[in-house]
């Protein structure tokens, strides 16, 4: 059998000649096998009988490889995603390859040619149903490269779809087993592109990749037990090493069951660990197969033995700074929530980390909530960018305040509230560190009367946070943020509570409650150099969703009553909604192809708000699921202006 043609990898042909021998005449053969996204498609050329080295048999051959080329060129070109493509996500506009549109995290797109002048006329361009019972939250960002989109979707499931069309080009779903805990949903954020393989987490604490080409599984890696509480539900990051390669970086859910958080990195191409790094003081890190350091000084800020089952879960994902060569990452909150349990700041729990990507060593820390008593869970997103020449990052933490720290060294430059009514503490000093109001501290269950439930406060942010995972975005234009904040107040109290593996390991009671009666969620422009709020767009139900804003003087959000929602970026004048069926809980993006601006969505309503909302639960319970894919442009007659 010979190869004579072997065009781009996508497709082969091949000619089975007859066996030789003293015959003049031979059978020909003429076999094409095309790869193309989603599919694989044998075609063949049917059989001839030609005398040998004849200009008949040669003609042949010339039309049939002529043939062959002219389908396998047809066909979507698949080429691989390279570092140099991920670190650079920000600054392209026809694909998609990093969850937040480039490692920082901006979700700022470049593209302009929807605007804030012409946004009211796009109109659907294809929809895709993730089909099914399982429904919930849909908190997924999509990916795109080549014509094909990568989703990923609730219970741990992912898709390739055709960006022209809709048309579903493979599905995976992932065989979870009894008993997985996950705390907030079965939802799943994204995945990551890397070479030939799609990426993503699942519910029971494992990695898998894919072949992004058929969606057959290429590896799998286990982070955890799941049975202990483990699970994983973020998009993961790839980085560049110079010693390793590209990294796959991942972190942990589970800081409701006591498990230890932790930042690790894989290489991409095989799932074998290289690095892992404890978020909790004590534990030792990993470099290599071998112990490298100890996460800070055991004890230090951690009373007896509580370090060992001292939560900081890194579940929400991270960003990275090529500038710094730094992987930043938020961890969450403390366990047990009772903080009378575990006196002193509890790092790194409720805090923000920078490493090195190279060794998993930590450059430094910076803490939002030290000895966090509310569920204030730092794990919020640092984004970073450029402020006055100073290289800064900021973040929108749950605690509700907003952050702005020099992303080189980690350094409080500001911080301001971006909710009302904060009652937990009454500020931030010069270092950024709060100043607590002792009387908004639940109180010690041991000093009560019967030893089994402290004295409760109503508390404003609730445990949901003034943000809670959904990402924000910043505009290079305005040099905004745009922020989607919640309006909230819980009453919240302390219970005794002992530890045990894969049991909740809260020691505390709650109920979420709204502070104004005519609006929960609020989409605010923040200005970082000022704390100023320029504008603020009010949503009844709270604001789940993430945000994008384009060169097109745009901010597009989506919200739990299902309308996907085009904001003037300067003024916050709504341009454009569009009605979804069901509630937006996931972050948009936009690409071109073809010569035409796309932007997509994937809408279905689900997520922590309906399992742990309390009375707002309640305000939202008529609300429908739903698993629907919405993609959108401008109508070419409007386009060519």
């Amino acid at each position: 059998m010979k190869s004579i043609v072997d065009c781009v990898g996508l497709h082969r042909l091949t000619i089975a000649e007859g066996p030789p021998g003293p015959s003049k005449y031979h059978t020909m053969e003429l076999h094409l096998e095309i790869s193309f996204p989603g599919a694989m498609t044998d075609v063949k050329f049917g059989n001839q009988i030609q005398p040998r080295g004849t200009p008949k048999m040669r003609k042949w051959l010339l039309t049939a490889s002529a043939l062959a080329l002219t389908v396998a060129v047809s066909q979507p070109s698949l080429a691989d995603v390279t570092i140099d493509d991920i670190v650079n996500d920000a600054t392209t506009s026809n694909d998609v390859v990093s969850y937040g549109l480039g490692t920082q995290g901006q979700r700022y797109s470049p593209l302009n040619k929807i605007n804030k002048d012409n946004v009211a006329q796009i109109v659907p361009a294809w929809t895709m149903s993730l089909g099914g019972e399982k429904m919930r939250g849909q908190e997924t960002q999509p990916l795109v490269k080549d014509g094909v989109m990568y989703i990923t979707g609730s219970y741990s499931r992912a898709w390739a779809i055709d960006t022209k069309t809709g048309d579903e080009l493979w599905q995976y779903d992932a065989r979870l087993p009894e008993g997985i805990l996950p705390c907030c949903d079965v939802i799943n954020r994204g995945g990551a592109l890397i070479g030939d393989k799609f990426i993503f987490g699942t519910l029971d604490a494992q990695l898998v990749a894919l072949d992004s080409k058929s969606g057959k599984v290429v590896w799998k890696q286990k982070i955890d037990d799941y049975k202990k509480g483990y699970s994983y539900t973020a998009a993961p990051l790839i980085v560049p090493s110079d010693a390793h390669g590209p990294l796959l970086v991942t972190g942990v859910s589970g800081g409701e069951f006591g498990i230890i958080g932790r930042v690790e990195a894989r290489k991409a191409e095989t799932g074998e660990l290289v690095w892992s790094r404890p978020t909790i003081e004590g534990h030792m890190g990993m470099l290599n197969g071998k112990e490298s350091t100890m996460t800070g000084k055991k004890n230090e800020s951690w009373p007896g033995d509580l370090w060992k089952t001292g939560g900081a879960a890194t579940w929400l994902g991270g960003t990275y700074d090529a500038e710094t060569k730094q992987i930043f990452f938020g961890t969450g909150n403390p366990a047990p929530w009772n903080s009378h349990m575990r006196p002193g700041d509890n790092k790194w729990s409720t805090a923000r980390i920078a490493i090195n990507p190279e060794n998993g060593e930590i450059n430094w820390g910076f803490q939002t909530t030290p000895n966090d008593g509310w569920d204030y869970d730092g794990v919020n997103e640092l984004v970073s960018f450029d402020l006055d020449g100073t290289k800064a990052a900021a973040t929108a933490d749950r605690n509700g305040y907003f952050y702005v720290l020099n992303r080189e060294n980690g350094k409080f430059i500001r911080g301001f509230p971006f909710v009302e009514q904060i009652t937990w503490a009454k500020g931030l000093d010069e270092n950024g560190r709060p100043i607590y109001d002792p009387a908004n501290r639940p109180g010690d269950p041991t000093k009560s009367k019967d030893g089994k439930k402290g004295s409760s406060v109503f508390v404003v942010p609730s445990f949901l946070g003034g943000k809670n995972w959904m990402p924000m975005a910043y505009s290079p234009d305005t040099k905004l943020f745009y922020v989607p904040a919640n309006e909230w107040g819980m009453d919240l109290w302390n219970e005794p509570v002992t530890y045990k593996a894969g049991a909740a390991y809260l020691g505390a009671g709650f109920t979420i409650k709204p502070i104004f009666e005519d609006h929960i969620g609020a989409l605010k422009a923040i200005d970082p150099a000022t704390g100023k709020i320029v504008w603020s767009m009010k949503n009844k139900a709270p604001l789940w969703g993430g945000v994008l804003t384009t060169a097109g003087g745009l901010v597009i959000t989506g919200t739990p009553e299902g309308y996907l929602k085009a904001l003037d970026a300067k003024t916050g004048e709504e341009l454009w909604k569009f009605n979804t069926g069901s509630g937006i809980v996931g972050s948009p993006i936009t690409w071109e192809e073809g010569g035409e601006q796309m932007l997509t969505v994937v809408s279905g309503w689900g997520g922590a708000v309906p399992l742990w909302g309390g009375e707002v639960a309640k305000t939202v319970a008529h609300l429908n699921q739903g698993g629907m894919v919405w993609t959108f442009k401008l109508p070419k007659s409007v386009a060519s202006k």
